[in-house]
């Protein structure tokens, strides 16, 4: 039997629906032209791109500039995508056979997960403890971690939480894996929207011979539409992950490529990260000035990377009958955090415009204030 993402089937039916639409998790997304002109490029230059197919692989440009970000990688380890998506995607077809198992931390953004389920795998979760500021659960990592685990399938920076794993725990992980030969599988597109600091997360890459590693545009360089995202993993795995990549889309868009071969110069993609700094800081701060009206209700972790937060409220309502009323009755979108396993919870972006996002968290706590009159 076929199991729906939840998450973006919910979204999908209400996101284009709404007046403030908050279910989003990155940046907010940049205009075409005002790429241009932060990367300080003549736009006329985008109109002599042939729009034939690009490599398979993606633009050998493209793929030297992000074997960059990743030391002791090459083009050869690179395979761009359909977003981290299509990555996901390749990744569980590739890897993932009859009687394996894989292990994810949770709550998570259940996208690896959801394809392993698909595909008949069973799924172990370890937890990430809310009351210790969402760290790691050691001891259900080593309970959960076993020699039928496949996959280890980490996000890092953390979707929904902004939980950033720490050193000690990123060891634990690498230690589990490879006392069972299991892969390391690091969805790391939040990696850039760090809060409040300078650092950029390490990436799992390099620290494991079994690590593949995802990224892509979407969420910290805000620019979604682009649909363009990549894969880091062991040249050898390579041209099997292409295999799967020529059956779903044969190769990422012409345009795709060339905008992100630009964004990723080490002149403009400097730019992009203030950019998103820039937002994510003022945009936490303005977020929790607002929910401070109803600070008896709302509770929240703060997240120490991402465009979102996960916000705890306590009301006897249960999160799905919440944001659906706040839909219908506020035109405002939030992500229920039933889709993580987190009720009476919401995930609610932030960095975003301050008038778009101070009008519409109004409307949440509006509806708060009726719940509670």
């Amino acid at each position: 039997m076929f199991h729906p993402f939840k998450i973006e089937s919910y979204l999908t039916k209400h996101e284009k629906n709404v007046a403030f639409n908050y279910s989003e998790s990155g940046v907010h997304p940049l205009k075409l032209g005002e790429f241009f002109e932060l990367a300080d490029k003549d736009i006329d230059e985008l109109m002599q791109t042939e729009l034939d197919y690009p490599n398979v692989q993606g633009k050998v440009a493209l793929r030297e500039k992000i074997a960059v970000l990743y030391p002791g990688s090459k083009i050869g380890n690179i395979l761009t995508t359909i977003g981290a998506s299509e990555a996901n995607y390749l990744v569980a077809k590739t890897l993932l056979e009859p009687g394996d198992e894989l292990v994810t931390l949770q709550p998570a953004y259940l996208q690896l997960s959801g394809n392993a389920i698909n595909n008949g795998i069973k799924i172990r979760t370890v937890e990430l403890i809310e009351a210790k500021n969402w760290a790691l659960n050691a001891e259900q990592l080593s309970d959960a971690v076993n020699p039928k685990t496949k996959i280890i399938s980490i996000i890092n920076p953390n979707n929904p939480t902004g939980h950033i794993l720490t050193e000690n725990e990123m060891d634990l992980i690498i230690k589990a894996a490879a006392n069972v030969g299991a892969w390391i599988v690091a969805d790391e597109v939040y990696a850039g929207t760090e809060r409040g600091d300078t650092k950029t997360t390490p990436s799992f890459w390099g620290k494991y011979d079994r690590v593949i590693a995802i990224n892509s545009m979407s969420k910290a360089y805000g620019m979604p539409g682009l649909r363009i995202g990549w894969i880091v993993a062991p040249e050898a795995l390579i041209p099997e992950l292409q295999l799967r990549h020529e059956y779903t889309t044969i190769s990422a868009t012409m345009l795709g490529n060339v905008i992100t071969n630009i964004a990723l110069d080490p002149k403009v993609r400097p730019k992009l990260t203030e950019r998103a700094r820039t937002l994510i800081n003022f945009g936490f701060d303005t977020l929790m000035d607002i929910l401070s009206e109803h600070g008896d209700t709302y509770s929240v972790v703060p997240p120490e990377a991402s465009a979102m937060c996960i916000v705890r409220y306590d009301l006897p309502i249960d999160s799905m009958e919440f944001v659906d009323r706040l839909v219908h009755e506020k035109s405002t979108l939030v992500v229920p955090g039933n889709c993580f396993g987190l009720d009476r919870h919401f995930r609610c972006s932030s960095a975003l415009p301050e008038a778009y996002l101070r009008e519409g968290v109004t409307k949440i706590n509006a509806l708060v204030s009726e719940i509670k009159a």
